[in-house]
């Protein structure tokens, strides 16, 4: 039996935007039919990674599509292939949802034929000045730009991507050293340039070292290797004063690893003396291979419910694509049609949208609850991940009007008839005002 207390008088913080997303799933006959969803959704922003496909599909984002000829002049509009990434950028605005621009190469998943784009630039000032006239051309109107509120530029993604036995980086293959040196010019330089925006990185592959059960000795070597990386970070920024106003990490484990790793980086952060960077989990997907099933529902929110009682400022889940499972565990990809961790995302936003969150209560562990209100309208989203089902009390929620909503392996935020009990591997929203 679970007991939940709510106190809706209470108000213990802001509701964080936690159902944010990698790539936005570009397609359909205009390619960008299907960010209404993202509209429906609430979807507060749309992490720009690997956006179209390998390479970036040779038109977006990435900083060799937008400059082509690393030798051309970076103070030439003439220079810069902004076409495509213009209709992105633009249909993500006008489906409400900010960007937030990864600054560097997508994914070079067949690195092991060959790299294009993972060694490090040739010249650091250089690129941080082609990097500052893409933020300019979003957000001052450069080159017959744009003047859009983009808040987070990040630089590059996954440097500590890491393959051995020979195999090269899928990412980056310079040193660590290479790597930090890159990210003080570019931080520096941009800061200077626009103060107000924010800037972080690196985007970490992640910390498997820490929950890893039985690794092999190759998982023994890449793990040190990536909890290595990211203290060496630390350190060179501490060193060099070099600014952070967010770090990044990703997670491909369930919700209570990634919860240790969540403790694990706040630490470090506060250690290294970057308590006030802003903690970003944004690339993450729990039981990736268990798409479409009431299980990986219930992990998506418990990852966001945990979460938004922990540090992270923002979670984008990955991603957002309607065509390629697993890594894509909104949509089906034969039908482009919303799948269960969708509607995770979707329960989430009506918590978003009340903006407050009170005071909760929970007694019982491996379940994930939060409560929100706007003084007349109230919420609680329910995660069960206990592996049983677990009968409730709630106190403080009034059920005489309640409308009750639950996710599980056959209902997509179908309406359910009490709040009596809720199964495993089920996600529970109930509204009451």
């Amino acid at each position: 039996m679970s007991v939940i207390k709510v106190n809706t008088t209470k108000t213990v913080g802001k509701i964080k935007p936690m159902h944010a997303g990698g790539q936005p799933p570009l397609g359909g006959a205009g390619y960008n039919n299907y960010f209404h969803y993202l509209t429906e959704a609430g979807i507060p922003y749309s992490r720009l990674h690997d956006v179209g496909g390998a390479f970036g599909s040779n038109r977006f984002v990435d900083i060799p599509n937008i400059f082509r000829n690393f030798d051309a002049d970076e103070n030439d509009p003439t220079s810069y292939d902004f076409a495509f990434t213009d209709f992105l950028i633009k249909s993500l605005v006008d489906a409400g949802v900010e960007p937030y621009f990864r600054l560097g190469i997508t994914i070079e998943n067949q690195a092991f034929i060959r790299t294009y784009y993972t060694d490090p630039p040739k010249d650091y000032d250089k690129w941080a000045r082609i990097c500052e006239h893409v933020i300019a051309h979003y957000t001052e109107g450069w080159a017959d730009g744009f003047y859009y509120n983009i808040t987070y530029w990040e630089i590059w993604n996954e440097p500590d991507n890491l393959e051995f036995n020979g195999r090269p980086s899928q990412m980056w293959s310079g040193t660590p050293d290479d790597y930090y040196r890159l990210y003080d010019v570019a931080a520096k330089h941009l800061k200077a340039r626009f103060p107000n925006i924010k800037i972080g990185g690196y985007a970490s592959s992640g910390f498997y070292a820490l929950t890893s059960q039985n690794p092999s000795p190759r998982d023994v070597k890449i793990h040190k290797y990536l909890v290595d990386f990211f203290i060496g970070f630390l350190e060179y920024l501490r060193a060099h004063n070099t600014p952070l106003d967010f770090f990044s990490w990703h997670s491909y484990t369930g919700t209570k690893n990634t919860l240790v790793w969540e403790r694990f980086v706040s630490e470090k952060l506060r250690e290294y003396g970057f308590e006030n960077a802003e903690n970003h989990l944004n690339e993450w997907d729990p039981y990736c291979n268990e798409f479409g099933t009431g299980h990986h529902s219930a992990e998506v929110a418990a990852m966001m419910l945990g979460m938004q009682d922990r540090t992270p400022s923002v979670l984008c889940i990955y991603d957002m694509r309607t065509n390629n499972a697993p890594y894509c565990p909104l949509f089906n990809p034969l039908t482009h049609e919303p799948m269960h961790a969708y509607y995770s995302l979707v329960a989430f936003n009506h918590l978003y949208k009340l903006e407050n969150q009170v005071e909760l209560t929970l007694d019982t562990e491996d379940m994930y609850a939060v409560a929100a209100s706007d003084g007349k309208y109230h919420a609680l989203m329910i995660s069960n991940l206990t592996g049983k089902a677990q009968p409730l009390i709630l106190e403080g929620v009034d059920l005489t009007h309640a409308h009750i909503s639950v996710i599980d392996d056959r209902h997509l935020l179908s309406w359910a008839p009490n709040a009596d009990n809720i199964a495993n591997n089920t996600v529970m929203l109930i509204e009451w005002h």
